[in-house]
């Protein structure tokens, strides 16, 4: 099938947008890797701290001739999602050694979770920490001493992270390494039910903590389509995972070999071979297209909005909103999974997964199929399903071509929506994203008076106090990177649908981040020029009529042009944002940090 016309013009454009960057940031990698394996270079004694403490592998490390796998990990035991990759260093040392490599964990990342820090001070550290995270990798590969790297990682911040250090050494072979979803638990319309009667006063704590335990219950990624495992779907459809990796359930059979397998393949791929795979060649314009295309085909999380924008400037590439907006007219919505439907992520994946979506997406000409991805040349080779063969090795069926269940997973011919449900907004309130694949159509467009806050605990008091019940547009403000740190506000979203649900018509505007758990209620989120920065938003005044059009792709207050440009700015004290939990540290991250249209990133564009 040829390649669909916009999915070519916006890869082009991108390209020569990019044309600079890009080949500054190639030369740099080719002329790492023409520097060949570092190890021989080492003086004897910085050779000799390397592999002082390595026991059975200190010979083949001493010798300096077989490939050396770096593991970068973000295992911590708190994180249902990472605790299940205590076991997988000593999985993959020992795949290594079967094909003649080594592995040494070469470095700890951290690794929060936004589902523990929803509402907390800790959450103004979140997407900071992505930013961490990639300074962390960099710190556990600087030591020089691999010839490719194993990423161990799954949630929010934590992928993006790891990537961005990953594709800072992309001279590097480098093959990410998911852990897996939990079984599925509590299913999520109950789940969404108790919260809601929660925020209505109707249902207590215990009832609530109860349906949330249910819900996350056990070792894995939460099942639910937010940016965890928003970061699967990416990594598979940019060819950075072993294909039909993302979604096998943690400590069962199938995961640990595909583990195994990631080691073997990482050691196939060096420099030190004849198929040499360096991830910053991988990840280039065509495979960063093929993610926007996966993001608006699954309904994926808006915190993709920053993060791939930041992934692709490390490695040189310059991705804008207008990419992302260009695309989601053209990309169908082939899948439903909560929030924005009932299912999880494990019937996406029973009903037949990324290797049938790819199917579909490559046969209707909506991804590049030339790529190069770590399995080898072509995005055919991701239209597969992972299963364990008579050996108990990986061996790959072919993706079933018929979906197991079209209430979850449909053909583009049949698609849940003819386009991807994303629209940037613009207007004399700046720029802003909406994710609509859940919003009734005939809440697209939102004009009411507003309500303006500066944190979602107001929000919470206002609606306790009854003073929202009306149309109303909520504007929370002074929730951006550099005010503090840009949290989600999560908190928000069973207030606005409730308030929906008694039929009023409701919509937020707000500096802050949502992910993908806005839903049913319209969310016009990363308002940018932020309020912290003098942008239009910070000129609303409590009344203003604001208008969230999702049809014509505006964000605009009705208010006489020349009285609002005059208006000043409001101010807000961030100070309480400044200490505690650690964030006196962040505040060369809150000073330095880039608009959120640019990736809300420490770095800017490498």
């Amino acid at each position: 099938m040829p390649l669909h016309p916009v999915v070519a013009e916006v890869t082009q454009r991108i390209v020569e947008r990019s044309r600079d960057s890009r080949a500054r940031y190639l030369a740099q990698i080719d002329a790492a890797a023409d520097k060949g394996p570092k190890r021989a270079r080492l003086s004897c004694g910085n050779l000799a701290h390397g592999f002082a403490a390595c026991g059975i592998d200190k010979p083949a490390l001493r010798a300096g001739v077989a490939p050396n796998i770096g593991i970068v990990t973000a295992y911590n035991d708190m994180l249902s999602a990472h605790q299940p990759l205590e076991r997988f260093p000593e999985l993959i040392k020992q795949a290594a050694r079967e094909v003649g490599a080594t592995a040494q964990v070469a470095g700890g990342v951290p690794a929060m979770c936004d589902g523990v820090t929803q509402g907390r001070a800790g959450m103004e550290l979140s997407l900071f920490s992505r930013d961490v995270i990639a300074l962390s990798t960099a710190v556990a590969l600087s030591h020089d001493m691999f010839d490719a790297a194993l990423y161990l990682g799954v949630c929010d911040k934590i992928v993006p992270g790891l990537l961005i250090g990953a594709l800072r050494f992309g001279h590097l072979p480098a093959i990410f390494v998911p852990a897996g979803p939990m079984p599925s638990g509590l299913p999520n319309d109950e789940k969404s039910r108790v919260r809601q009667r929660y925020a209505e006063g109707k249902a207590s704590r215990e009832e609530l903590l109860e349906a949330e335990a249910q819900s996350y219950h056990g070792p894995g990624t939460c099942t639910f389509y937010g940016t965890a495992n928003s970061n699967q779907m990416l990594m598979e459809l940019m060819g950075l995972h072993l294909p039909g990796s993302s979604f096998v359930n943690p400590n069962t059979p199938l995961r640990d070999e595909l583990t195994r397998e990631a080691a073997r393949r990482v050691a196939a791929i060096t420099a030190l071979g004849e198929d040499y795979r360096p991830i910053g060649r991988i990840v280039d314009e065509r495979a960063i297209v093929n993610g926007v295309v996966g993001l608006h085909a699954t309904g994926g999380s808006t915190n993709h909005l920053l993060h791939l924008v930041a992934m692709a400037a490390a490695a040189g590439i310059d991705l804008r909103l207008e990419d992302f907006d260009a695309l989601s007219r053209v990309v169908p919505l082939l899948a439903r999974v909560y929030p924005n439907g009932s299912a999880d992520v494990n019937h996406f994946h029973a009903a037949g997964g990324l290797g049938f979506l790819i199917g579909e997406l490559l046969d209707a000409g909506l991804l590049h199929g030339d790529v190069e991805t770590i399995a080898g040349t072509g995005l055919d080779r991701y239209r597969a399903e992972a299963k364990l063969g008579d050996d108990g090795r990986v061996v790959y069926a072919p993706a079933p071509r018929i979906s197991a269940d079209p209430a979850v997973l449909r053909p583009v011919r049949e698609p849940f929506r003819a386009d991807g449900g994303l629209r940037v907004l613009t207007g004399n309130l700046g720029t802003a994203a909406i994710k609509v694949s859940a919003v009734p159509e005939d809440r697209w467009v939102i004009e009411a008076p507003c309500r303006v806050f500066h944190d979602q605990s107001e929000v919470k008091d206002a609606f306790g106090r009854g003073e929202l019940e009306r149309d109303v547009v909520v504007v929370v403000r002074f929730e951006g990177p550099r005010a503090n740190g840009m949290p989600e506000l999560h908190q928000l979203t069973p207030l606005l649908s409730v308030l929906q649900k008694r039929g009023h018509r409701v919509a937020l505007v707000t500096d802050g981040r949502m992910s993908g758990a806005s839903g049913q209620v319209p969310a016009a989120i990363h308002v940018t020029p932020e309020a912290a920065a003098g942008g239009p938003i910070a000129r609303l005044r409590d009344g203003d009529v604001v208008r969230v059009d999702a049809v014509a792709g505006t964000l605009s207050v009705l208010v006489d042009e020349a009285e609002f440009a005059g208006r000043p700015a409001a101010q807000a004290d961030l100070s309480h944002h400044g200490h505690g939990l650690g964030r006196e540290l962040f505040a060369l991250f809150r000073d330095a940090v880039g608009p959120s249209d640019r990736g809300a990133s420490v770095f800017g564009l490498l």
